[in-house]
């Protein structure tokens, strides 16, 4: 793992987005801190979730953006995110949920510099 990157991918959720990709083609993430699934990462084909001037994009994980609504970066901006994969039900419209398992934000904070 790169200690500089916003964003990273333990290797169960790199797993996973590689077997999503094989069935959906290309995909984005995007976390919006909103209500309901809205704090958790939402894995959604490629250009299905519309992104725009309240979006950052954070970085690429297994090969997928990831955007987070500025808003919630406010809060996040100190921090390293690391997506992970836990058992249990995905948010509704991300793509994992048919899996039995779901995307985790985990997090570190970035060393004072």
């Amino acid at each position: 793992m790169n200690a500089s990157e916003k964003v990273l991918a333990t290797d169960a959720a790199l797993q996973l987005i590689e077997r999503l990709q094989a069935k959906h083609g290309k995909l984005m993430f995007h976390q919006s801190g909103g209500c309901c699934d809205g704090s958790s990462p939402m894995c959604y084909p490629l250009g299905e979730f519309l992104v725009g001037e309240q979006d950052v994009l954070l970085g690429v994980i297994g090969g997928c953006p990831f955007y987070m609504g500025k808003a919630q970066y406010e809060y996040w901006k100190h921090t390293q995110l690391i997506i992970d994969v836990v058992k249990g039900r995905g948010g509704m419209f991300s793509l994992e949920g048919p899996e039995g398992v779901r995307f985790l934000t985990r997090s570190r904070l970035f060393p004072d510099s």
